[in-house]
């Protein structure tokens, strides 16, 4: 099976091993979704995007984009930093929304119905 991050180029010398980025995203994606559940109230559409770009079925540029916004959204290094209350996640939800509203038409149900079921268990699904 194809690999999420085959087409999009990470340098796994830079990057480490592809199945350490997968856990590393996986773990933070999941982390940083039960800090800003409250504060971003289209969540579902985050975890759905999150599957869409690692459906090996997805374009190549829409995987991308998706897992570059997904990496702005966890990563502790942001523009505003998310500990402020109230405008924290404001930038990350600016990104996320506009990059969801870019790769809507490639989130599929069965991406939908994955992030339904990670937000209700809280785990993510490979």
């Amino acid at each position: 099976m194809k690999s999420p991050f085959d087409d999009i180029d990470f340098d796994p010398e830079i990057l480490g091993p592809e199945e350490e980025q997968r856990r590393s995203l996986r773990e933070k994606l999941v982390r940083t979704t039960r800090k800003a559940a409250r504060q971003i109230p289209f969540m579902e559409d985050v975890v759905a995007g999150y599957y869409c770009a690692l459906d090996p079925a997805t374009p190549t540029k829409v995987r991308a984009a998706a897992l570059a916004a997904l990496a702005y959204f966890v990563l502790p290094i942001d523009v505003i930093p998310d500990f402020l209350l109230g405008v924290g996640f404001g930038d990350d939800a600016a990104i996320l929304m506009t990059t969801i509203s870019m790769i809507r038409s490639h989130i599929r149900p069965e991406h939908i119905g994955a992030a339904r079921e990670t937000l209700e268990t809280g785990e993510l699904k490979d």
